[in-house]
């Protein structure tokens, strides 16, 4: 082949490069341009299954069949387990206990993913309905966090991976009785020590290798719509220490929202399946939903629910509830459209 044809082929070749190169250019830069879609996450407030509940599931009725379209179209779906599911234990010395069949995990299974086990009803009838508790759940496809067979394990987060980010949850509770701690070799749940959630948080992400790290909180006083200065300087400093969202409850009742940082703290979401209310604002509550990308919580919107004087709630399309997003200063009323 002569010089020619040699020297043409080399042109063609590098103008076919440089084409490619620029065309691949562009298309990085546009899918930085275009937003990746985001994880969403739902969240529901203290779910009790025994009463009412309980004997709905047991005649095939499902007490969270109002919100079943919303939580199926969530990545991600979560609640507070504010009882024991078990057949063992006794009933503790306590003016509320509640233990569910495990006939119940079923319908549970339908609607969530995983359960928050860090609270102060989870220990009701003892450790060995705890540890039976833990043996059910996965049995049933069910995942949890705050809670384990020992102390490490109580504090482990759960990392659920959803379109290639990884989500830590990690659970707290702040409510006594103190006495159903986890200990080293004992079932229990994760009690809130600031040095040790903080230092949960960062092995959330160094550890367990997790992109974004959520806390969830059984914390505050009952009835208060505000939250207390305990409840503002642990949220804070867990943000301080790498969580991307603080999510909490126990307090029956929702409380404000705040930012620190940029980063949503939703003091407490309300009831959710609960009986035992004794007035309108402990059955108006929120299922939270959150917009989750590889920066943290890109937007959140929350769901009015109404509970009934039996424990069962219902979605409140009328009323408007928080919702904010990125770079808001505050948030704004919205109400459900989907």
């Amino acid at each position: 082949m002569s010089a020619q044809p040699l020297g043409w082929l080399r042109h063609v070749r590098s103008a076919w490069l440089w084409a490619a190169l620029v065309a691949g250019s562009t298309a990085a830069f546009a899918a930085e341009l275009l937003p990746a879609e985001p994880v969403t996450l739902v969240f529901a407030g203290d779910i009790v299954l025994d009463d009412v509940a309980g004997a709905m599931i047991e005649r095939g009725e499902d007490p969270f069949g109002g919100f079943r379209e919303f939580f199926a179209k969530a990545d991600i779906r979560v609640g507070n387990l504010e009882c024991v599911v078990a057949t063992t234990g006794s009933a503790g010395d306590k003016n509320y206990t509640f233990r569910a069949h495990p006939r119940t995990l079923p319908v549970l299974k339908r609607h969530f993913d995983a359960l928050a086990l860090a609270n102060n009803h989870s220990g009701d009838y003892g450790r060995e309905a705890f540890a039976e508790m833990l043996t059910l759940l996965p049995a049933a496809g069910l995942q949890y966090f705050g809670g384990g067979r020992n102390l490490a394990e109580a504090h482990a987060p759960l990392v659920l991976t959803r379109k290639g980010l990884r989500i830590a949850l990690l659970g707290y509770n702040e409510f006594m009785p103190r006495s159903f701690e986890a200990d080293f070799d004992a079932p229990g749940s994760a009690w809130s020590e600031d040095e040790q959630v903080v230092a949960d948080i960062r092995a959330a992400r160094t550890v367990h290798r997790a992109d974004l790290v959520i806390p969830v909180m059984h914390w505050g006083w009952e009835n208060e719509l505000v939250a207390n200065s305990r409840q503002r300087a642990l949220a804070r400093r867990m943000i301080d220490a790498g969580a991307d969202a603080v999510i909490g409850g126990h307090p029956h009742v929702t409380q404000d929202i705040e930012q620190h940082r940029g980063k949503p703290i939703i003091y407490s979401v309300g009831n959710f399946v609960m009986k035992e209310t004794d007035n309108d604002n402990q059955r108006r509550a929120w299922v939270l939903r959150l917009r989750l990308d590889q920066q943290g919580v890109r937007s959140f919107d929350t769901r009015a629910v109404q509970i009934d004087l039996q424990g069962i709630p219902a979605p409140d399309l009328t009323r408007a509830t928080p919702c904010w997003s990125r770079g808001e200063t505050g948030t704004r009323g919205c109400i459900a459209q989907d």
